[in-house]
């Protein structure tokens, strides 16, 4: 610690290192809830969470017919090969040479559509339904009974 003598008298001064806090200087921001609780997780990991609880919940019924599918989430749909006018909420995809059959959801434009954390979870289990029921040819409402139902 250095000693500086004030000007204004005899008595020494401590110069000490500023503080580090924010403009307003309420201090710094730390985490609101604890990093083990369920409100720390990111939206798009409560989302990857929804995409995977439904389907587990479907795989417990269509185990053998989704074997060889993958399940992925990704941001926004590539439009670049999309003939329509209207923004996908998930894509499927055939599977080809090495390439495994496929399920895409895209969290951007289901979040955008849902209105709330629930409607949103009867949302991504609408589509995923809607996804698996094309991809093996049968009614969503074959594929998950709840489909539609949702309150």
């Amino acid at each position: 610690m250095t000693r500086h003598r004030s000007p204004k008298s005899d008595l020494p001064a401590m110069v000490l290192p500023p503080l580090r806090r924010d403009r307003h200087g309420r201090g710094l921001r730390t985490p609101l809830a604890p990093p083990e609780s369920p409100l720390s997780r990111s939206r798009a990991q409560r989302f990857d969470d929804l995409v995977l609880e439904s389907v587990e919940r479907l795989d417990r019924r269509w185990k053998d017919e989704l074997a060889k599918v993958e399940f992925a989430v990704e941001d926004v749909p590539v439009l670049d090969d999309w003939p329509h006018d209207w923004v996908p909420l998930a894509r499927a995809f055939a599977s080809t040479g090495a390439l495994p059959a496929r399920i895409v959801v895209f969290r951007r434009p289901l979040e955008t559509r849902a209105k709330g954390e629930f409607r949103l979870r009867d949302l991504v289990s609408d589509v995923i339904a809607e996804q698996v029921g094309e991809m093996l040819g049968v009614d969503p409402q074959d594929v998950d009974p709840t489909y539609g139902h949702h309150g």
